[in-house]
């Protein structure tokens, strides 16, 4: 959120007359029209599955041709073949590497060990966890060096550990770090706590199954080109980001595309963070941090949003220089809810385009964009109240609905006096 200088009377007055005057309501036949469901395509036919241990899977959207490009059939199949399968059994400060391509099944239990990944450029690795437990002080459980893609795939009922508890020794911090693309995907369950991030890769992340619990000092989930989420169940604790995509030498790359999954996050900082873009497609998502959602762009056209912030429940802002700041709504099931202060509901330093979908949002300071707002469909509820306008706080704090302005033009609801002794109208700055 963009904190604001607090302003001298008169400056106030102004802005607060503007304020009565910029209300967006909702117009009928103008605008963005709501996104079509895409269709399915060839490359998403693996039907999403049960997660695994009874936890149920929550089915994604089915994919466009553009959005079928994330997945593979194999990022898709939740099992293995193991007809030609390596085991490996980790073991007491011992490293185990992998410099092939192949099927390979982790099982035990062992402190101080290491399975790396020094695979060819070209070579997928899939890692089965059956039942494999690592406890390390300083180093990864699971280290990929070089490979084409890492699969990391749960075996069905299996219970996986990969734990760091001190201060990691190098730039390699995560329980599970990669610096090639990572799919995790099973019917199995993994844990994963870790003194920095939880599991990371520095190209491109998939979620498409299995049942992943995530605490982390860190980022729990953590990214640098992209991550992409079809299916599973994701409980996710951070000191900082839940799910983070961000490369720090290119700000036009950083992106999030959520299809399915059930994701619980608690952060200390955002829920879910990308430098470009966050779209979400049909999952459900229950968010409580200090923000929920942070983009230049967010896009949400299908699914559950539940989300609990004490900054900014939404925000946009302008993390890349590559495109437009907006915040756009074509679908789904959004609630969020603020906690007290100088708080935006829905925050775009940008555009405000609502088409569709279930808005319900209980803040003092519900809308904060910048730049312009389109609102052609959908239902919006405001502190109880459904209304069809949406009313641009510039400031933040509260408007307590809306009020009739000047005009007679109405913008629903009224303006209630403030009972705790503050000045009112802009969450008591004067």
């Amino acid at each position: 959120m963009d904190r604001k200088k607090t302003l001298a009377l008169p400056a106030l007055l102004f802005l607060l007359a503007a304020v009565l005057l910029s209300g967006c309501g909702k117009s009928e036949g103008s605008g963005s029209q709501p996104a079509q469901s895409p269709a399915v395509n060839d490359a998403g036919t693996g039907a999403a599955v049960d997660a695994a241990a009874n936890d149920p899977a929550v089915t994604a959207a089915p994919l466009s041709a553009a959005e079928g490009e994330l997945f593979t059939t194999r990022d898709l199949t939740q099992t293995a073949d193991l007809s030609e399968a390596t085991t490996i059994t980790v073991a007491d400060g011992e490293t185990a590497t992998v410099s092939d391509a192949g099927v390979y099944v982790l099982t035990g239990s062992a402190n101080n060990a290491c399975v790396v990944v020094e695979a060819g450029d070209e070579d997928k690795v899939q890692l089965v966890l059956n039942g494999v437990s690592i406890v390390n002080t300083d180093r990864p459980c699971i280290l990929v060096e070089s490979a084409d893609k890492v699969f990391l795939t749960s075996a069905e009922g299996s219970d996986n550990t990969f734990a760091v508890s001190g201060s990691f020794g190098g730039e390699e911090d995560a329980a599970i770090f990669s610096r090639n693309d990572l799919v995790l995907n099973g019917l199995g369950r993994v844990t994963v706590a870790s003194s920095k991030d939880g599991v990371r890769t520095n190209d491109d992340l998939k979620l498409t199954g299995g049942a992943w619990n995530v605490t982390s000092a860190g980022s729990a989930l953590k990214a640098h080109d992209s991550v992409s989420a079809y299916d599973g169940v994701y409980e996710l604790t951070a000191g900082t980001d839940g799910i983070h995509a961000e490369d720090n030498d290119d700000d036009a790359v950083g992106s999030i595309v959520i299809q399915g999954g059930s994701f619980t996050v608690q952060a200390g900082d955002d829920g879910i963070h990308a430098t470009t873009s966050i779209t979400v497609n049909g999952a459900s998502l229950s968010i409580s941090a200090a923000e929920g959602i942070e983009a230049t762009q967010v896009v949400l056209n299908a699914g559950t949003v539940s989300i609990r912030a004490a900054d900014d429940g939404v925000n946009a802002g302008r993390k890349s220089k590559s495109m437009g700041v907006k915040i756009e709504i074509n679908g789904g099931e959004i609630t969020i809810a603020m906690g007290p202060g100088d708080t935006d509901a829905l925050d775009s330093n940008g555009d405000l385009i609502i088409t569709g979908g279930t808005i319900d949002i209980t803040a003092r300071s519900p809308f904060d964009y910048d730049g312009s707002c389109s609102y052609t469909g959908g239902t919006i509820i405001v502190n109880g109240t459904v209304t069809d306008s949406v009313t641009n706080q510039m400031m933040g704090g509260p408007m307590g609905g809306a009020m009739e302005p000047p005009t007679g033009r109405p913008m629903g609801g009224t303006m209630e006096p403030p009972t705790d002794g503050s000045r009112g109208g802009f969450g008591g700055k004067h």
